[in-house]
């Protein structure tokens, strides 16, 4: 990997010596993970909502309910979704090899496009903070089915189809602006954090909330962060490193930097076990 300068040739050491001694690893993955699956971001430069502004109101959940052209367009939006014809990539399938070392506490991903799992990840160990497009649940009932079946009805003619099971407003399983997180998900996230000797936010801005707290909360609790994302976040001071290089290319190096023999025993907050 091309290092840039004396500063990023640090970091880059730093990254590799807490990869290689830490013993359980919490992440927490953006949309910049995927985008080299073919997936865009959303605010990046070539971002969703940077070329086109007003799609951001297919995911404000009050435009949603209240304006049915807004809903027929996210049917046509789910329908075309590049995470239909994706496939993971190097930075996806180099948290599957951290997982196979043992040292994979927890992934935490702000993505819906499943991604994680398809390279392999373990889904009891990925917990989707904003849900998933390949569901479908009903706003009025809470049915849920799969996303599939709902295209089909699109496809039959059904713009805006209506939940089998009470005729109410149907949506992805995704959380939208105006909802909150599942707080299933967003306790066992919490306890992710705290559990960690290394957090490591990767192709995340840090700037969407509750999702970017988990980085916060894991250094409160004595773990080191390791932030690797294109553009600066507003946790980079709080890193023990930031690198800015490809996902593709820094995260499998990390994942398989050389182990390191921890000087003592394992010790975090949430896990009174490792309590001495």
């Amino acid at each position: 990997m091309t290092q840039r300068g004396t500063v990023d040739g640090a970091d880059w050491q730093r990254a590799r010596e807490l990869f290689g001694g830490a013993r359980r690893i919490t992440a927490l993955t953006g949309a910049g993970v995927s985008t080299a699956s073919g997936i865009p971001d959303f605010r990046g430069p070539d971002g969703v909502w940077t070329k086109n502004p007003a799609a951001q109101r297919l995911s404000d959940l009050d435009s949603y309910v209240a304006d049915p052209q807004v809903r027929e367009q996210a049917w046509r939006s789910r329908a075309e979704h590049p995470a239909w014809r994706a496939g993971p990539n190097a930075a996806h399938r180099a948290f599957v090899d951290l997982d196979r070392s043992g040292r994979l506490g927890a992934l935490l991903t702000q993505n819906i496009d499943g991604l994680h799992q398809r390279a392999g990840l373990d889904p009891d160990r990925v917990l989707e903070l904003h849900g998933t497009i390949f569901r479908t649940v009903c706003l009025d009932c809470g049915a849920t089915g799969p996303m599939s079946a709902a295209l089909e009805r699109v496809t039959t003619g059904e713009a805006d189809p209506p939940c089998r099971s009470c005729g109410g407003i149907l949506k992805s399983a995704t959380v939208s602006f105006g909802q909150s997180l599942d707080p299933d998900v967003l306790r066992s996230a919490q306890r992710a954090a705290l559990n960690c000797d290394l957090f490591v936010a990767a192709g995340t801005s840090l700037t969407v909330h509750p999702a970017a707290d988990f980085a916060e909360l894991a250094v409160r609790a004595g773990a080191e962060l390791i932030i690797c994302n294109a553009e600066p976040t507003p946790y980079d001071n709080a890193a023990a490193a930031v690198l800015r290089e490809s996902l593709v290319e820094v995260l499998p190096a990390l994942a398989a930097a050389p182990l390191i023999e921890p000087p003592g025993p394992l010790s975090t907050w949430g896990d009174p076990s490792t309590w001495s």
